[in-house]
């Protein structure tokens, strides 16, 4: 008897333990529930929990979410520019590609205008050279320089000049006794000492023979007579003779003065400051191309041959 209300007693016992075992566990499941969830924890070791871990700062998904600098990574794409401006900030996108590399964070403020300004900027980039390449511009501002940078030698050539001079295109000139070339006073330098030191002289045939025998030549049946590497015209050896000039000329390539004349037309010719007839006279016309070339390329205004002018023509 004793035995089997021990037994009843026992089997109590383990009915009631085992009715009362699962409430713990299910206060347990509760406990470890929130963790899992990370629901507000009333505890504050709860809390604190989570911020040790750092689990929510690991998984950066607050900090990217919270990110709206991180909403620019769009606005390569376009979307957030043509959400705020569709019709302007959509095409700075496009333009914005090149820049969004260099761009500083104050012009990406802007990046409608700042795109404008690069693709202004590109075609600013393409015109400069263009501009600065223009020869046109340049050459004319340094005026004449073709003839002084021309440079090139100029081989002396022979012209058939006319027999008789025009004269209605050279009038002749009449001879002065001990005249001075006008302004050569101004004129400095051992190069232009022949028109400084230049005065007209009359004389008869004997007198320049015995003076300057073979070095006299003849030019439209005018005498000249050769001195120090000029021409000049030996007034008297002929009363009737016809002089367009009166002064020296330089002796180019020991050619007699009228070719020395139109070798220089020639070369004025080609760089367009002589348009008249290569005729062999330093006539008005002559001269005053020869003045015009001479005042371009900073030379003395003689208007005359002188070896100045050859050298800078490329004659010498």
């Amino acid at each position: 008897m004793r035995i089997f209300i021990a037994l009843i007693c026992s089997f109590a016992l383990a009915f009631v333990a085992a009715a009362q075992t699962p409430p713990p566990k299910k206060e347990q499941a509760k406990k470890k529930g929130p963790p899992a969830g990370q629901v507000s924890q009333p505890r504050g070791q709860a809390v604190g929990k989570p911020t040790t871990t750092g689990k929510p700062t690991t998984t950066g998904k607050p900090t990217e979410i919270g990110k709206p600098i991180g909403a620019g990574k769009a606005k390569a794409t376009g979307k957030p520019a043509e959400a705020g401006k569709p019709g302007e900030v959509g095409k700075a996108a496009g333009a914005g590609k090149a820049k969004a590399t260099t761009a500083k964070p104050t012009e990406a403020g802007k990046p409608g205008e700042v795109g404008k300004a690069a693709g202004a900027g590109k075609a600013k980039a393409t015109a400069k050279p263009t501009e600065v390449g223009k020869p046109g511009e340049v050459g004319k501002a340094a005026g004449a320089g073709k003839a002084a940078t021309a440079g090139k030698p100029i081989k002396p050539q022979h012209f058939e000049v006319p027999k008789q001079p025009n004269t209605a295109k050279a009038p002749p000139v009449k001879f002065q006794p001990g005249k001075r070339i006008e302004g050569s006073q101004n004129w400095q330098g051992q190069q232009y000492a022949a028109f400084r030191d230049y005065h007209s002289e009359w004389h008869d045939q004997g007198w320049w023979h015995s003076h300057y025998g073979n070095n006299i030549v003849f030019m439209f049946g005018a005498p000249y007579f050769l001195n120090a590497g000029y021409w000049y015209p030996a007034w008297g050896y002929n009363a009737n003779a016809y002089y367009a000039y009166d002064g020296p000329i330089y002796a180019y390539n020991n050619l007699p003065p009228d070719q020395v004349i139109a070798n220089v037309q020639s070369a004025l010719q080609q760089q367009g400051y002589y348009h008249g007839e290569i005729d062999g006279l330093l006539g008005p016309e002559t001269r005053a191309a020869i003045a015009d070339y001479q005042r371009a390329n900073g030379l003395a205004e003689t208007a005359s041959v002188d070896q100045p002018t050859l050298q800078s023509l490329g004659m010498t």
